[in-house]
């Protein structure tokens, strides 16, 4: 296996690579994130092809192969990326809360060798259950929300007002592990 780096500081990203056996470095991406695409698919695939250049870029290793990675929640054409303040937080709950959304999480890997890139993205659907103003409150409460798109945390807290997900649930949580795996498997071992 080629040097693996995550062109991420996510904490979800670096367990979800550690549980699958993944040896791997992280030197998180540091440029502003801006897309020129309108749809979430598109625009997860771009940020994190973004991501994946900018480390592959400054990095000197030419056998490396930078991974990248970007998810936002949509519902209803609308992104619902981290929340800004505690009312957002509970103004994106209320929206979610029983309903279904997507989750869409963009993946880039780039061969520093020779400029190779995969990008792709994986799309899961997720189901929660009416939830009382009272719970969106009390689950906000705990600061859970703050740091991820759509407010909620599905390995986390929010567990218990997810009814159902079509998809991979390692998407929701942050990176499509499987789908990653298949794909390196086919070009970047």
């Amino acid at each position: 296996m080629k040097r693996l780096i995550l062109a991420s500081a996510s904490p979800r990203r670096r367990e979800l690579l550690k549980q699958a056996g993944a040896v791997f470095e992280v030197i998180p991406a540091r440029g502003e994130e801006r897309t020129t695409k309108e749809h979430p698919q598109d625009i997860v695939m771009e940020l994190a092809l973004l991501k994946a250049r900018e480390v592959a870029e400054a990095i000197e290793d030419p056998e490396a192969v930078v991974l990248g990675a970007d998810t936002v929640v949509a519902m209803d054409g609308r992104i619902l990326g981290k929340p800004k303040d505690r009312a957002d937080a509970v103004a994106m709950l209320t929206s979610l809360a029983g309903n279904t959304h997507s989750v869409f999480t963009g993946v880039a890997m780039v061969q520093k060798k020779d400029g190779r890139i995969t990008n792709f993205f994986e799309e899961t659907k997720v189901t929660m259950y009416p939830m009382s103003r009272e719970e969106i409150e009390a689950y906000v409460d705990t600061g859970e929300p703050m740091d991820k798109a759509g407010a909620y945390g599905i390995q986390g807290k929010c567990a218990i007002h997810i009814e159902k997900i079509q998809g991979d649930y390692n998407n929701v949580v942050g990176l499509p592990i499987a789908g990653i795996y298949q794909r390196m498997k086919k070009g970047f071992s």
